[in-house]
């Protein structure tokens, strides 16, 4: 399995070598919704780069994607990849399986902010009725366990003295903001997973991803670290619609991707667990600077040019500050190690090394 992606190589090998039960999986068959998204996909690759890195491994992945032909794209380098499967539907619609699932990871989801506003509805969908369809699922199959991805944007607006935010501190979300399509939704999605965990017995475990950026990452997705890397990549200045004062936490792709799957294998049933790396915590425009110098050569600046009014489609968060207490995911044995600086260097050349 020739991995054209020399970062993406790099990553995978630095993922497998966290120490957390990777056998597990060994002969084992799971399931990953929205499997091309780019938090998933990552997940997709480790699994399939196991069976290369162990004699007699083997672990069989399906994933379940709306758009098969878009996946094949994603998953160009493992097309001969035997362990591979596609399912191609609506995580709303029943999903019918006829063959044994060990783990199932529900990650199928609207997360840009860009689509909060243009389809509230399709957002909040996969969210409610697609984790349905997989509790459901997850029931009848009798899964070892079964993992959540729902979002940091759960715990609504907050003071800044609120964070770092621990895993019980909650505040309000607006039910008549539009916005709200999203962060309410994925409350819904833990609670209908506590509630198959407590009648039914599903080993569910929940991961509350905040802000993560890496390879594979849509440049065009609207979130302005995405926004940053093109810029960069296309050698032209940062243009800030923002002053740049809110902060948020930066977690690298595969720093979160352990994170992920150690809650997976070793969390409890039932919790949920904070993912991303308060260490690496910066205001929008502290961010934008430390991607300008990393390139110097390209003598870009940043430039301030706050729009008469927002999109109606890109619907900005109104936090100021957000960042995870991580104390919990560590108890379980994961703290993340890269910084702003290594991240970003590695998620522009990944893009580079695909060109």
């Amino acid at each position: 399995m020739p991995l054209k992606n020399t970062i993406t190589k790099q990553d995978l090998a630095a993922i497998i070598s966290a120490d957390i039960g990777w056998q597990q999986f060994n002969n084992k068959r799971v399931l990953i919704t929205g499997a091309n998204g780019f938090l998933p996909a990552y997940m997709v690759e480790t699994l399939l780069y196991l069976n290369n890195c162990y004699e007699n491994f083997n672990v069989e992945v399906v994933a379940l994607v709306r758009n098969k032909e878009k996946a094949l794209r994603r998953f160009i380098d493992y097309a001969a990849d035997g362990h591979l499967f596609f399912i191609e539907q609506d995580v709303c619609d029943e999903i019918k399986i006829e063959s044994g699932v060990d783990f199932i990871i529900h990650a199928a989801s609207q997360a840009s902010p860009k689509y909060y506003g243009k389809d509230p509805v399709g957002t909040l969908s996969a969210n409610v009725l697609g984790t349905i369809n997989l509790m459901k699922l997850a029931q009848a199959k009798k899964v070892t366990s079964f993992l959540y991805f729902s979002s940091g944007e759960i715990y609504g607006h907050l003071e800044d003295k609120a964070f770092p935010v621990v895993e019980d501190n909650y505040g309000y979300i607006d039910p008549l903001n539009v916005r709200s399509c999203y962060g309410e939704s994925k409350r819904m999605g833990e609670t209908i997973c506590v509630s198959w965990y407590h009648q039914y017995g599903v080993n569910v475990k929940i991961v509350r991803p905040f802000h993560t950026y890496g390879p594979g990452m849509m440049l065009d997705d609207g979130r302005v670290y995405a926004d940053f890397v093109s810029n960069i990549l296309h050698k032209e200045n940062i243009v800030l619609n923002s002053d740049g004062s809110a902060r948020r936490a930066f977690c690298y792709l595969a720093d979160a991707t352990v994170g992920f799957f150690t809650v997976l294998l070793k969390g409890d049933n039932g919790v949920a667990y904070n993912v991303g790396n308060p260490t690496e915590e910066y205001s929008i425009v502290e961010l934008a600077n430390i991607l300008i110098t990393l390139n110097p050569e390209l003598n870009l600046k940043v430039v301030m040019q706050l729009p008469e009014k927002n999109s109606d489609a890109y619907l900005q968060s109104p936090l100021s500050r957000n960042t995870p207490d991580i104390k919990k995911i560590n108890s379980i044995g994961w703290s993340p190690t890269t910084t702003a600086k290594e991240g970003f260097t590695k998620t522009i050349n990944s893009f580079i090394n695909n060109q």
